[in-house]
């Protein structure tokens, strides 16, 4: 039994505290990547509650007539604005804490290993509840796709796709790419990672 999960990251959203639209350059990346899934036989669309990823979502959910549904599963990390008072240097040198120990634990949020576990343990529950050959998108954010990654291949797997992964991972996912998961007897493969051709 096969599902095919692509792993969207949300449009570009503007650079401030808190739950955040999209830019309008943003905008015009989700309707891109909704023109390109409309090619996609799309079965699910699922978007983390955050706004710059329901924003996406509806521009896909547009396309394909497939109505969104949210999950709280699919939240970032941590997202800057969650711990009052925190700066955004404050934010970003917890996230970085985070990246280059999955283990630790952030005085708010998830730690990266937490996160990528959160990820795969949703991915298989849909894996074994949607019908074989289902085509799921998931609308999330990139923190989200590499601690599932990291979490889930080896460093020699990864590295297949960019020689040096863990250490870059914060680097990998540009806004609207489109990784292409494979879930099949139980495992995870990798069809494609991090595409932005859609976009050009």
């Amino acid at each position: 039994m096969k599902t095919t999960f692509l792993l969207v990251r949300h449009a570009l959203k503007e650079k401030r505290i808190g739950d955040v639209p999209l830019t309008s350059e943003g905008v015009v990346q989700a309707e891109s990547t909704a023109l390109h899934l409309a090619n996609v036989p799309v079965t699910k669309i699922i978007a983390s509650p955050l706004r710059r990823a329901i924003n996406t979502a509806a521009h896909i959910a547009l396309r394909t007539k497939i109505t969104v549904t949210e999950d709280p599963r699919l939240r970032e990390r941590a997202n800057w604005g969650d711990l009052p008072e925190q700066t955004i240097e404050e934010f970003i040198a917890m996230w970085d804490r985070t990246t280059i120990d999955p283990g630790y634990l952030p005085p708010v949020g998830d730690s990266a290993k937490q996160a990528g576990e959160r990820l795969a343990s949703f991915l298989t529950e849909l894996a074994n509840s949607e019908p074989p050959d289902s085509h799921i998108v998931i609308v999330t954010h990139g923190g989200l796709i590499t601690d599932f990654l990291v979490n889930t291949f080896s460093e020699q797997e990864l590295n297949v796709w960019h020689p040096d992964f863990i250490a870059m991972q914060s680097q990998l996912i540009p806004e609207c790419s489109i990784t292409t998961l494979i879930h099949e007897n139980g495992k995870y493969t990798i069809q494609d990672f991090a595409s932005v051709a859609h976009l050009k």
